[in-house]
C-alpha cells in the first residue's frame, strides 16, 4: 500500500519558519522524483520544490527560491521542506508528491497559514 503522509503544517506569522515532513512507504523511494506542491483556495496546484533521486539536483519555484529548502533522506524514506521567511502568499495546502515512469502518488496535504 502506497502512502505519503505529510506533517508539520500550522499557523505562523509573516517572517517565521515551518518545516514540513513527508513519510513515504509502499514503493522504492530512492527511484522516485520527490516534490512539494501547494494549492490555495480557488487556484491551481503549483510546484514549489523538486528533488532528484539522490537529492543533488534540486529545483524551486521563483517565488520561494532562497527561502525554501527541499531535502530527502533515502534511508528514512522522507522528504522535508524547510520554509523560512514565510509570507502571507505562502498560505496553502502543501502536498507531497512522488513520480516516476508513469506512477504519480500524492499525500493528503497539510495546511500552512501565514497571517498577522
Amino acid at each position: 500500500q502506497v502512502q505519503l503522509v505529510e506533517s508539520g503544517g500550522g499557523s505562523v506569522q509573516p517572517g517565521e519558519s515551518l518545516r514540513l515532513s513527508c513519510a513515504a512507504s509502499g514503493f522504492t523511494f530512492s527511484r522516485y522524483i520527490m516534490s512539494w506542491y501547494r494549492q490555495a483556495p480557488g487556484k491551481e496546484r503549483e510546484l514549489v520544490a523538486r528533488s532528484g533521486f539522490s537529492g543533488i539536483w534540486l529545483n524551486y519555484a521563483d517565488s520561494v527560491k532562497g527561502r525554501f529548502t527541499i531535502s530527502r533522506d533515502n534511508g528514512k524514506n522522507t522528504v522535508d521542506l524547510q520554509m523560512d521567511s514565510l509570507k502571507p502568499e505562502d498560505t496553502a495546502v502543501y502536498y507531497c508528491n512522488a513520480q516516476w515512469n508513469g506512477n504519480d502518488y500524492w499525500g493528503q496535504g497539510t495546511q500552512v497559514t501565514v497571517s498577522s
